[in-house]
């Protein structure tokens, strides 16, 4: 638990340019803050101690603002960056590298019991304010855009913006094999909203077709010109 927990912490400094010390990151990051009392709370979970474990994550959500169940399931290098608002369920899964952003939720939307909240894979990007709610799936190197809400799976390499969340039209590239980092998984590139694409072929269509129909028009206008000068003859 120890060695995650350091993980955890040199982590930071490779996504957030801001970070200086080791000894500032543990002092004054309140993500990180709320991954290691997450760390102590599920090992008291996972021992049957889930009073305690619930009590110390409920400490945690005072000191922090950030509310991780103890029976959530969270992998190596884990980062909240800024965290006020951040929730994760009880059945939450998250892989190894993720980041998270502040006012992301990844929460249920089923009273039953099993798996309710979203499964994310290793080295996603949720931006700010996302919210991800029921058990659903996120594929590895997988971006949510900010304020994105998504209730359907999300394939790996891909990017979803919007409300409901809908997939850009091109995969991005995954972060390791580029070394990017997408800040609040926000595409820096040439990509946008798949509407907005949309839109613009749409737009192109209609020019397309205006012009065709000014050279039916045209051709038209001749033909009916050679009749008349036909009949005159």
């Amino acid at each position: 638990m120890f060695k995650r927990i350091v993980n955890d912490i040199d982590s930071v400094f490779a996504r957030d340019p801001a970070a200086r010390s080791r000894l500032e990151v543990v002092l004054c990051y309140p993500g990180v803050h709320a991954i290691v009392i997450y760390r102590l709370s599920n090992w008291l979970w996972r021992n049957d101690l889930k009073f305690l474990g619930r009590f110390l994550s409920t400490l945690g959500r005072f000191i922090t603002g950030i509310e991780i169940h103890p029976g959530a399931t969270i992998g190596h290098r884990f980062f909240i960056d800024h965290g006020m608002g951040v929730v994760i369920g009880e059945t939450a899964t998250i892989g190894d590298d993720v980041t998270i952003y502040h006012d992301v939720t990844l929460g249920g939307t089923s009273l039953t019991k099993g798996i309710r909240h979203p499964q994310v894979g290793n080295n996603v990007i949720i931006g700010a304010g996302a919210q991800l709610l029921g058990p659903i799936k996120v594929g590895n190197f997988a971006r949510i855009g900010s304020n994105a809400v998504v209730v359907k799976d999300v394939d790996a390499d891909t990017t979803v913006v919007g409300i409901p969340a809908r997939s850009l039209a091109e995969k991005v590239p995954p972060v390791a094999k580029d070394h990017q980092f997408a800040a609040y998984g926000t595409p820096q590139d040439d990509e946008v909203d798949p509407l907005v694409t949309m839109m613009h072929k749409m737009e192109n269509d209609v020019a397309n077709l205006r012009m065709r129909v000014t050279e039916l028009e045209a051709e038209n206008a001749e033909l009916a010109g050679s009749a008349k000068r036909w009949e005159t003859k």
